[in-house]
């Protein structure tokens, strides 16, 4: 909610051609951002590790790209969507859903970071369209952590009363992990190749 209000302000401001106040305000954004995407993320390797481990699997609707406002997301959920008609069991539907939306949680909370910082410093070549970014990327988390919860509630449907305690303890243990990765500075890094850069 903090992060809705604190942007909510800083495009008010925007609005109202107080830009100094308006990048200040947007300054704290970043960081609330990171929070909540670090809780999401948390909760969807909760949810799929737990998943993988006991085979405890809903059944989950496929991501829709109409849902969605960033180009990157949109294409990411019209391949989940094409893949879920298309390929996938149920079991892989549910899995690849949660690790579709881990992926665009993470992707968005660096590029809101990149974006915000970037208008903060006046480096921005486009500031309009800088903001529409900064804008759609706070949809799109939003629409992250709706869909997170509608999958925790699926999954909570299906899931064995033996196995509540068991999904609890994973789930705070991944939380607890992203909040002491984002407290020391550390970035969690997906494997990705990597471009060879002259010199480095």
């Amino acid at each position: 909610m903090m992060f809705s209000i604190a942007l909510n302000e800083a495009i008010e401001f925007r609005q109202t051609a107080m830009l100094s106040k308006s990048y200040q305000a947007a300054g704290v954004t970043p960081a609330l951002a990171s929070r909540l995407s670090g809780s999401v993320a948390a909760l969807l390797r909760g949810l799929g590790g737990h998943a993988k481990h006991f085979g405890t699997i809903p059944n989950a609707a496929p991501l829709n790209p109409s849902n969605f406002q960033g180009p990157q997301q949109q294409r990411t959920a019209r391949m989940s969507e094409l893949l879920s008609r298309v390929l996938l069991t149920q079991r892989s539907q549910f899995l690849h859903k949660v690790g579709a939306l881990e992926e665009m949680v993470g992707d968005l909370a660096k590029d809101f970071r990149l974006t915000v910082e970037n208008l903060a410093a006046g480096a921005s070549e486009n500031p309009e369209a800088d903001w529409r970014v900064v804008e759609a990327a706070h949809f799109d988390l939003n629409t992250c952590l709706r869909e997170a919860i509608v999958m925790l509630k699926s999954f909570l449907l299906v899931l064995p009363q033996d196995q509540l305690a068991t999904f609890q303890k994973s789930v705070l243990a991944q939380t607890q992990e992203s909040a002491d990765s984002t407290q020391s500075g550390r970035r969690l890094i997906r494997h990705r190749r990597m471009a060879v850069v002259g010199g480095q």
